[in-house]
Protein backbone atom coordinates (compact mmCIF):
# COMPACT_ATOMS: atom_id res chain seq x y z
CA UNK A 1 0.00 0.00 0.00
CA UNK A 2 1.09 3.12 -0.84
CA UNK A 3 1.70 6.05 1.89
CA UNK A 4 -0.10 9.06 0.65
CA UNK A 5 -1.40 12.31 2.98
CA UNK A 6 -2.86 15.07 2.65
CA UNK A 7 -0.79 18.32 2.80
CA UNK A 8 -2.77 20.72 5.71
CA UNK A 9 -4.30 24.08 3.96
CA UNK A 10 -4.23 22.47 0.60
CA UNK A 11 -6.85 19.92 -0.99
CA UNK A 12 -4.50 18.35 -3.56
CA UNK A 13 -2.92 14.80 -2.62
CA UNK A 14 0.72 13.88 -2.52
CA UNK A 15 3.06 10.82 -2.59
CA UNK A 16 5.86 11.03 0.01
CA UNK A 17 8.89 10.48 -2.08
CA UNK A 18 11.09 7.38 -1.36
CA UNK A 19 14.62 6.60 -0.13
CA UNK A 20 15.71 5.30 -3.08
CA UNK A 21 14.56 8.52 -4.95
CA UNK A 22 15.81 10.70 -2.53
CA UNK A 23 19.42 9.26 -2.33
CA UNK A 24 19.60 9.24 -6.14
CA UNK A 25 18.89 12.86 -6.08
CA UNK A 26 21.12 13.53 -3.50
CA UNK A 27 24.31 11.33 -5.86
CA UNK A 28 23.53 13.67 -8.24
CA UNK A 29 23.43 16.54 -6.23
CA UNK A 30 26.77 15.69 -4.39
CA UNK A 31 28.18 15.58 -8.31
CA UNK A 32 27.45 19.13 -8.70
CA UNK A 33 28.36 20.42 -5.02
CA UNK A 34 31.72 18.69 -5.41
CA UNK A 35 32.62 20.98 -8.61
CA UNK A 36 30.90 24.33 -6.54
CA UNK A 37 33.03 23.11 -3.22
CA UNK A 38 36.64 22.60 -5.38
CA UNK A 39 35.78 26.45 -6.97
CA UNK A 40 35.40 27.01 -3.11
CA UNK A 41 38.36 26.00 -2.42
CA UNK A 42 40.40 27.46 -5.48
CA UNK A 43 38.67 30.76 -4.05
CA UNK A 44 40.13 30.24 -0.34
CA UNK A 45 43.54 29.64 -1.53
CA UNK A 46 43.66 32.77 -4.04
CA UNK A 47 43.35 34.59 -0.37
CA UNK A 48 46.00 32.30 1.26
CA UNK A 49 48.40 33.09 -1.42
CA UNK A 50 48.13 29.89 -2.82
CA UNK A 51 49.18 27.87 0.44
CA UNK A 52 47.48 25.05 1.48
CA UNK A 53 44.96 24.49 4.28
CA UNK A 54 46.26 22.31 7.42
CA UNK A 55 45.05 19.27 7.92
CA UNK A 56 41.36 20.03 10.10
CA UNK A 57 41.54 23.43 9.90
CA UNK A 58 37.92 24.82 11.47
CA UNK A 59 37.82 27.92 9.09
CA UNK A 60 38.16 25.52 5.54
CA UNK A 61 35.37 23.22 7.66
CA UNK A 62 33.36 26.20 8.04
CA UNK A 63 33.37 27.74 4.78
CA UNK A 64 32.79 24.15 3.15
CA UNK A 65 29.70 23.75 5.38
CA UNK A 66 28.68 27.05 4.82
CA UNK A 67 29.08 26.71 1.37
CA UNK A 68 27.07 23.30 1.01
CA UNK A 69 24.16 24.66 3.35
CA UNK A 70 23.85 27.20 0.50
CA UNK A 71 24.10 25.22 -2.15
CA UNK A 72 20.67 23.00 -0.86
CA UNK A 73 19.24 26.68 0.56
CA UNK A 74 19.31 28.34 -2.38
CA UNK A 75 17.95 25.38 -4.52
CA UNK A 76 14.97 24.58 -1.65
CA UNK A 77 13.94 28.49 -1.31
CA UNK A 78 14.07 29.44 -5.23
CA UNK A 79 11.40 26.09 -6.21
CA UNK A 80 11.97 23.73 -4.00
CA UNK A 81 14.33 21.63 -6.09
CA UNK A 82 17.78 20.81 -6.65
CA UNK A 83 18.97 19.77 -10.20
CA UNK A 84 18.83 15.91 -8.22
CA UNK A 85 15.56 16.43 -7.68
CA UNK A 86 14.46 18.10 -10.68
CA UNK A 87 16.15 14.61 -12.47
CA UNK A 88 14.13 12.40 -9.92
CA UNK A 89 11.04 14.11 -9.71
CA UNK A 90 10.69 15.23 -6.22
CA UNK A 91 10.13 18.65 -4.54
CA UNK A 92 10.83 19.48 -1.09
CA UNK A 93 7.69 21.54 0.19
CA UNK A 94 6.29 23.15 3.46
CA UNK A 95 3.40 21.71 5.11
CA UNK A 96 1.52 23.97 3.62
CA UNK A 97 2.42 23.33 0.21
CA UNK A 98 4.52 26.61 -0.34
CA UNK A 99 8.22 27.04 -1.09
CA UNK A 100 10.39 26.45 1.77
CA UNK A 101 11.43 29.86 3.41
CA UNK A 102 15.27 30.61 4.49
CA UNK A 103 14.68 29.75 8.53
CA UNK A 104 13.30 26.10 6.95
CA UNK A 105 16.11 25.63 5.00
CA UNK A 106 18.81 26.44 7.01
CA UNK A 107 17.30 24.00 9.50
CA UNK A 108 17.17 21.56 6.83
CA UNK A 109 20.55 21.66 6.03
CA UNK A 110 21.70 21.55 9.22
CA UNK A 111 19.38 18.76 10.70
CA UNK A 112 20.46 16.60 7.25
CA UNK A 113 24.50 16.89 8.16
CA UNK A 114 23.77 15.76 11.64
CA UNK A 115 21.45 13.10 10.41
CA UNK A 116 23.64 12.07 8.17
CA UNK A 117 26.88 12.13 10.88
CA UNK A 118 24.85 9.37 12.95
CA UNK A 119 25.63 6.43 10.20
CA UNK A 120 22.79 8.26 8.10
CA UNK A 121 20.16 7.41 10.70
CA UNK A 122 18.52 10.76 10.24
CA UNK A 123 17.46 9.74 6.55
CA UNK A 124 17.16 5.99 7.39
CA UNK A 125 14.00 7.33 10.14
CA UNK A 126 11.32 7.92 6.75
CA UNK A 127 11.32 3.93 6.88
CA UNK A 128 9.79 4.33 10.30
CA UNK A 129 7.68 7.34 10.42
CA UNK A 130 4.37 6.98 8.87
CA UNK A 131 4.60 9.85 6.75
CA UNK A 132 7.81 9.13 5.42
CA UNK A 133 9.71 11.87 6.59
CA UNK A 134 13.86 12.35 7.68
CA UNK A 135 14.97 14.18 10.71
CA UNK A 136 15.19 17.26 8.05
CA UNK A 137 11.75 16.99 7.15
CA UNK A 138 10.09 16.82 10.60
CA UNK A 139 12.62 19.53 12.17
CA UNK A 140 12.12 21.73 9.20
CA UNK A 141 8.26 21.05 9.02
CA UNK A 142 8.47 20.17 5.72
CA UNK A 143 8.14 17.14 3.07
CA UNK A 144 10.05 15.81 0.33
CA UNK A 145 7.32 15.02 -2.31
CA UNK A 146 6.95 13.28 -5.31
CA UNK A 147 6.20 15.26 -8.64
CA UNK A 148 5.01 14.35 -12.11
CA UNK A 149 6.49 15.97 -15.28
CA UNK A 150 4.05 18.66 -14.76
CA UNK A 151 5.94 19.82 -11.20
CA UNK A 152 8.84 19.73 -12.79
CA UNK A 153 9.80 23.47 -13.94
CA UNK A 154 10.87 22.43 -17.74
CA UNK A 155 8.37 19.43 -17.58
CA UNK A 156 5.54 19.52 -19.65
CA UNK A 157 2.90 16.82 -21.15
CA UNK A 158 3.59 17.04 -24.92
CA UNK A 159 6.34 15.50 -26.42
CA UNK A 160 8.74 16.95 -28.30
CA UNK A 161 8.51 17.78 -32.21
CA UNK A 162 11.04 16.07 -34.38
CA UNK A 163 12.20 18.51 -37.58
CA UNK A 164 10.58 17.50 -40.81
Amino acid sequence: MKHRHLVPNNISEVEPAGLRRRLAALVYDWILLTAILFLATLALLAFRGGEAFPAHDPFYSACMIVTAMAFFGWFWTHGGQTLGMRAWKIRAIGVDAQPLNGKQAFIRSLVAILGAAVFGLGFLWMLFDSRRRCWQDIASDSQVVSVGREGTKTGHDSKPSCPA
